[in-house]
């Protein structure tokens, strides 16, 4: 669909449930040019009909788009990977042999899963249930004669690839469904990226020092071998250097600079504050009651509760709290 048809529909529904378009204060959307262009997408349509309305790429789609793009050496591991689950997922005679095989061998899981690049968690969860039944794969292809797939699945480097992959995106599927699910306001959502791009810092550090242990996957196929993970870790190395620069290029926002709305009471005023709105939060914070209200409240409740008695920073915060952070 086009900008103007997706805004026709947007405005038919706001006509139908007598809403005004001077009410809207902001949008979400994923960031195609379609919904987020600044002079024909739905974001200029929908400021034109709401001059105040201030567009939010989705969190969850910018975390996406920071985490999908893989060096030539891992995404050789990961089309091979997808490969072999569509030579057993798109075989029903596949499946119910697979199926058989792993109930034989005694595994966990009995079928590999799909990977879609539309779902944002089946990355990680296809190459997490690859690895793990990395075994009874490798005998499946070897029944197969897939002879070629299956000396992938004995050689240790890719192993250890493939491990690795397993576990950074187990992390990166926790970061995500940490962005889900109700009363997810931008502030919190921040800082559940800048926690993550901290550890990703960390990750390098420890990798430096040719430290895997938080990668469990990874660790645990490089204590069987006698030179350890050492062969892979200049790949994993470049990987999460550029997966660290992709996340502060779609996150280029510092999560301190909400610090004063989810702790008020322990945050500095923001330099851009002026003197009215500063007094404002000087009053607040040495008000005793709204203290004890803050740690028993929803943060919404309170700065809603604030904006009655100081409605100078109450609507600030409000304006910060109210826009979605996600469109899921």
């Amino acid at each position: 669909a086009t900008a103007e048809e997706l805004f026709k529909i947007v405005d038919s529904y706001f006509t139908k449930h007598e809403l005004k378009w001077g009410n809207c204060v902001g949008f979400c959307s994923d960031g195609a040019q379609t919904m987020a262009g600044k002079r024909k997408g739905l974001q200029a349509l929908i400021q034109r009909a709401a001059p105040d309305a201030q567009w939010t790429h989705c969190i969850i789609h910018r975390e996406a788009l920071a985490s999908r793009q893989l060096s030539p050496e891992l995404n050789e591991v990961l089309t091979t990977v997808v490969d072999v689950v569509n030579f057993i997922k798109t075989r029903p005679l596949k499946v119910r042999l697979f199926s058989a095989l792993c109930e034989e061998m005694g595994a966990d899981h009995t079928a590999v899963l799909f990977h879609s690049e539309a779902r944002w968690l089946s990355r990680g969860k296809v190459l997490s249930r690859v690895f793990e039944l990395r075994t009874e794969i490798r005998v499946f292809l070897e029944e197969e004669r897939m002879y070629e797939a299956a000396g992938k699945f004995c050689d240790q480097t890719f192993l250890m690839k493939l491990a690795y992959l397993s576990d950074v995106f187990a992390k990166l599927n926790d970061l995500n469904l940490q962005l889900q699910g109700r009363d997810k306001h931008l502030p919190h959502l921040a800082g559940k990226v800048t926690a993550f791009i901290r550890k990703l810092e960390a990750w390098e550090r420890r990798l430096d020092q040719g430290n895997t242990d938080v990668f469990e996957n990874l660790t645990e196929v490089a204590e069987t071998i006698d030179s350890g993970a050492t062969t892979v870790i200049s790949c994993i190395q470049q990987h999460i250097t550029a997966l660290r620069g992709l996340f502060q290029k779609y996150f280029p926002n510092n999560a301190a600079q909400y610090d004063w709305v989810v702790d008020p009471f322990n945050a500095a005023a923001p330099a851009d504050f002026n003197s009215a709105e500063e007094e404002q939060l000087i009053e607040m914070t040495s008000d005793s009651t709204l203290r004890l209200r803050f740690t028993s409240e929803t943060l919404s409740q309170f700065w809603l509760e604030v904006e009655r008695e100081y409605p100078l920073i109450g609507q600030r915060a409000v304006d910060i709290l109210l826009p979605f952070a996600t469109s899921y």
